[in-house]
């Protein structure tokens, strides 16, 4: 197990914890704004989906966990911070996190076209 393993350790347990800190301690606090809860969910989704690419694929594909885990950070911290009663101008930044996510995606088929598998699909 490598470093890789321990971020996406830490990533998944930080999505899990959020997610459950906002279902039940932030649940009056995200019914206050409408977007709000919406918001939590998604980031939570997304930096829960990421923390499992980067476990995965990160020891034999090093640039496309990279691009993830700075990918979920941007976009799942920016919607958690507006969620949260942050400024809505963070919303202008939530893509850039977004792009960094699907790059990584790109990153891992570019990868897998660069070192096809044994016997193929």
């Amino acid at each position: 197990m490598g470093a890789r393993s321990v971020l996406a350790g830490l990533m998944g347990s930080v999505a899990i914890g959020l997610g459950a800190f906002g279902a039940h301690a932030l649940k009056a606090r995200l019914a206050a704004l409408p977007e709000a809860a919406g918001w939590w969910e998604t980031a939570t989704f997304y930096l829960l989906v990421h923390a499992v690419a980067v476990g995965a694929v990160g020891a034999a594909s090093p640039w496309p966990a990279r691009l993830w885990s700075a990918g979920a950070a941007i976009f799942a911290g920016t919607l958690y911070a507006m969620a949260l009663g942050g400024p809505r101008w963070l919303g202008a930044i939530t893509p850039l996190g977004g792009s960094l996510l699907i790059a990584g995606w790109i990153g891992l088929a570019w990868c897998a076209l660069r070192r096809p598998a044994p016997g193929g699909l």
